[in-house]
């Protein structure tokens, strides 16, 4: 069923939907390993598509956690609620989590975990994203990205990963190639200054 949805949306919905195929669960357990996930009370996740990364953070997480995602496709939204019913999915843009993290009330969240396709947004759209993001991660906060192999070879990819990315949060570590997915990715880390407003 999962997959299924996936291929109709990604036929659907191309400029939102930038995978061929769903993310695999080796790169799920890689990237919310990566990510530390006990200790943080507020993790918020970018676009879940099927639910694949959010099975595994809401298994991962705190018991007193606070976890929701952030999605922009109606047909993803209904999936992961159905996969995933103990997690609170917002049908919304990513540029909008800070509305939701103050509803929860905090100003600021501990972590973020993104499975959007940075190399199909144009270039004003991945600031916003990025902009929103460094402002609501707490100091000392992580945000969590994945590209494929092959994204930073494309003058999108490569203007997300290599300027981007780092210009904005200055620390960032890629892990090594996760074969186990497929397309075989690399895991982007990036955390915010302790001392970042």
């Amino acid at each position: 069923m999962f997959s299924l949805t996936f291929m109709k949306e990604v036929f659907l919905s191309n400029r939102s939907t930038g995978a061929v195929s769903p993310s695999s669960r080796q790169l799920a357990e890689r990237i919310t390993d990566l990510a530390e996930i006990s200790g943080n009370k507020i993790i918020v996740e970018y676009g879940p598509g099927t639910g694949v990364f959010t099975e595994v953070i809401q298994r991962k997480k705190d018991p007193d956690a606070i976890f929701f995602a952030m999605e922009v496709n109606d047909a993803f939204v209904e999936v992961t609620r159905k996969r995933c019913p103990g997690v609170t999915v917002y049908h919304d843009c990513a540029q909008n989590t800070f509305n939701y993290v103050k509803d929860a009330g905090a100003e600021q969240c501990d972590l973020i975990i993104s499975g959007l396709p940075w190399t199909r947004f144009p270039g004003a759209l991945q600031d916003e994203i990025l902009e929103s993001t460094f402002k609501v991660l707490r100091p000392g906060g992580k945000f969590l990205t994945f590209g494929y192999t092959f994204s930073p070879l494309m003058p999108s990819g490569r203007a997300f990963f290599c300027h981007k990315l780092p210009d904005k949060f200055g620390k960032v570590t890629r892990s090594s190639v996760i074969w186990q997915n497929f397309p075989p990715c690399h895991v982007y880390i990036a955390q915010k200054a302790a001392d970042a407003t």
